[in-house]
């Protein structure tokens, strides 16, 4: 692999280990397909990154489902070869769907379950009602805040405009927002 290249994979290898969808060896075998003309088979992508066919075989699986490979037929080849997805409008439209916004209904879920518990709470039988009153202004301000995240990402999923003031508006009623948000912007 040449200098250039190992710069690449091994870059993309460390971003992908932090970025919550892939692993580092994830990054590391699509950044070697990206920037190979021709699709690669298992045994020269182990090869390449020195790594167990099987042990490839296991992480493009991963990176298939992503839609960040996908399998190539090469002539006269019984073997699997692969190559890189150059679309990446549908690898995020992916990503999105079902990394993010999976994580925003854990949010609501938790955010309802909450103010369940917070109605049958001993603090809100004791009088407690000014402590209530602000637990639960609170989950309100994160609930607006994830819906319209979640709006956000259903408009970018399905290719639709969405209008960063649509956020900007919600984080107004966070304890807070407008400050922050004005102070950063």
């Amino acid at each position: 692999m040449d200098r250039a290249t190992a710069i690449f994979v091994d870059g993309m290898g460390a971003a992908s280990a932090t970025s919550g969808v892939l692993n580092q060896l994830q990054g590391r075998i699509f950044a070697l397909l990206y920037l190979r003309q021709a699709s690669l088979s298992l045994d020269e992508i182990a090869s390449e990154l020195d790594q167990s066919k099987s042990n490839i075989s296991i992480h493009i699986r991963g990176l298939a489902e992503w839609h960040l490979v996908r399998r190539a037929a090469v002539a006269g080849s019984r073997r699997d070869h692969y190559e890189a997805a150059t679309d990446f409008w549908r690898v995020m439209q992916e990503i999105m769907e079902r990394r993010f916004r999976w994580n925003l209904r854990q949010v609501v879920a938790t955010i309802e379950e909450t103010r369940r518990a917070l109605g049958a709470s001993d603090a809100t039988k004791r009088g407690s009602d000014r402590e209530a009153a602000f637990v639960a202004e609170r989950l309100e301000a994160l609930r607006a805040f994830v819906a319209a995240v979640d709006t956000g990402i259903s408009a970018f999923v399905s290719g639709k405009a969405f209008a960063a003031e649509t956020l900007q508006n919600v984080l107004r009623f966070v304890p807070g927002g407008a400050r922050r948000s004005t102070r950063e912007g």
